[in-house]
């Protein structure tokens, strides 16, 4: 390949990964925590409510029908992991709403006088928190205007990615897995950029694609429509959506026992594990039970739904079954399933926090080796350069955007595990804690620079990561914060982080003394 050529796509890689770099990182950062999201909404927020064993649980939803109406409308039965055996019977505070609406909840339990016990459930949101900002890069804007906007971010990441296989090309097998250590930094970055990058090149390219297919789904449906669909893409969509399957019908009908409805799923897809119903019109024969589960043996969407009509028992759509789903479905679905990591157990989940990571920090390091390369060395190196004022900005929006990213996300699962111990909501809270940690830290790095402003940045990092798992401690000294089991390799994971993080302050020090005087990074 000409070396002109080569030049080229070097150029378009470069400026591509600039262009995206920043809001990658914040993407991936959070994305690889996303993976957990369900375990860290646990942790944060454990259960207030003692679980009903399930051969009481039609007793409890018995009991609430009678003196609470509004559970006539809508009322949810969550399961717990082990099994099924016990549930939680909770219902919107304030009527009906949508699956993804966050709205306030009370539960109810029986007292030991067979007499109902409500009480208001803690916001639960540290996960959909986490989610958002990997959705939308951490732009303070609608999460559907962030999704698109990242969308066309993923398409310049994809052609970033193309462009910089191409320069490896060359020296793709000589120097593949070198990585040479020395004096020359510039060198160690540029080949641990480069071995990253390569060895999860099949992760990014999947998830560059997925993304643009997210982000950018409406206006794929908008070319599609008049092409595919003859302009019927909305009334193609109602008619097919699951929730749409039962028919009302006010006429009234017992509703049948929570274990016979589940038995039900069970014989229709014997994989499948259930999580959560949601019931609506119960007592009527008009009654939709959707019943929210997972089998991680298929590429499926983050998670599955089965719905049955509550008076008869009748499965009336499987539409959203991961073993049941026709070829649209399983298409679209495993856009979902690769992008998300949820198939395969608990080795895919933990696959994909550590390609995630590894993914952030391909992002940090190619912006650092743009900066770094832009040092303009006289010619004949006759004496030391001077920094352009572009590449003193762009290397401090780098550490500043970065690691006060770190910062904000350690901050905002504090803030999510402590606001519902003092009986607060966390979602102001974590948004409060993120924006300030962001904000504070780029303005820090513009102010000082980025070469005095990296050490302190990650030390704050460090400080703010460790803190995650110092919880445990406050958990000792308030016994009603006991949180999920998983909490345990949630701290031990962030206790590492803190520890690299003050590995990376304490190399990056050595680099402000020692490095060379006319780069960006020293302090002379």
């Amino acid at each position: 390949m000409h070396n002109e050529t080569i030049r080229h796509y070097k150029a378009v890689h470069t400026w591509t990964g600039i262009l995206c770099g920043l809001f990658l990182f914040v993407a991936f950062y959070a994305g690889a925590l996303t993976v957990f999201a369900p375990s860290l909404t646990r942790w944060a927020t454990p259960e207030t409510l003692p679980a009903t064993p399930l051969e009481q649980v039609d007793g409890l939803i018995a009991r609430a029908m009678e003196q609470v109406p509004l559970t006539r409308e809508q009322f949810r039965v969550r399961l717990d992991e082990t099994g099924g055996n016990a549930a939680w019977v909770s219902w919107p505070k304030n009527g009906p709403a949508s699956p993804r609406e966050k709205v306030p909840e009370v539960g109810a339990v029986l007292a030991a006088d067979g007499s109902l016990t409500i009480v208001d459930l803690p916001h639960r949101e540290l996960g959909e928190f986490i989610d958002t900002l990997h959705r939308t890069a951490g732009l303070p804007v609608d999460v559907e205007l962030g999704s698109m906007f990242m969308g066309v971010v993923s398409a310049l990441y994809f052609v970033a990615l193309v462009s910089g296989l191409i320069v490896l090309l060359p020296s793709l097998i000589k120097d593949l897995f070198v990585v040479r250590l020395g004096k020359n930094v510039k060198r160690f970055w540029l080949d641990a950029h480069n071995l990253v990058g390569l060895v999860c090149l099949p992760f990014h390219l999947v998830i560059a694609v997925t993304s643009v297919v997210f982000g950018l789904h409406d206006e794929i449906y908008a070319v599609m429509n008049p092409v595919t669909f003859q302009g019927e893409i909305r009334q193609m969509f109602q008619r097919e959506s699951p929730f749409s399957a039962i028919k009302p019908d006010a006429e009234p009908a017992p509703l049948l026992p929570v274990t016979t409805l589940l038995q039900r799923v069970r014989e229709t897809a014997p994989d499948f594990r259930p999580y959560m119903l949601e019931i609506r019109q119960a007592g009527t024969k008009g009654a939709s039970v959707s019943v929210w589960g997972n089998d991680e043996q298929y590429l499926a969407y983050r998670t599955g739904l089965a719905v049955v009509n509550g008076a008869t028992g009748a499965v009336v759509n499987t539409d959203y079954v991961p073993e049941l789903q026709g070829g649209y479905g399983s298409t679209v679905a495993a856009f979902f399933a690769l992008h998300f990591g949820t198939y395969g157990g608990e080795p895919v989940k933990w696959g994909y926090l550590v390609l995630g990571l590894a993914g952030a920090f391909v992002f940090y390091s190619g912006n650092l080796l743009w900066i770094e390369s832009r040092r303009r060395h006289e010619k004949r190196s006759t004496g030391p350069v001077t920094q352009s004022r572009s590449t003193h900005v762009m290397a401090a929006l780098t550490v500043g955007v970065c690691l006060g990213c770190v910062s904000g996300v350690s901050l905002a699962i504090i803030a999510g595990k402590l606001m519902p111990m003092l009986g607060d909501d966390p979602l102001p809270w974590q948004n409060a804690v993120y924006y300030a940690a962001l904000v504070l830290s780029v303005g820090w790095a513009l102010v000082r620079g980025a070469a005095r402003a990296t050490v302190p940045l990650l030390w704050a990092a460090a400080l703010a990561t460790a803190l995650i798992p110092l919880l445990a401690l406050l958990e000792v000294l308030m016994p009603q914060a006991n949180g999920d089991p998983g909490g345990l390799v949630l701290e031990a994971v962030a206790l590492v982080g803190a520890i690299l993080l003050l590995w990376m302050a304490r190399a990056s020090a050595r680099r402000l003394r020692n490095g060379s005087r006319d780069s960006v990074w020293s302090a002379a």
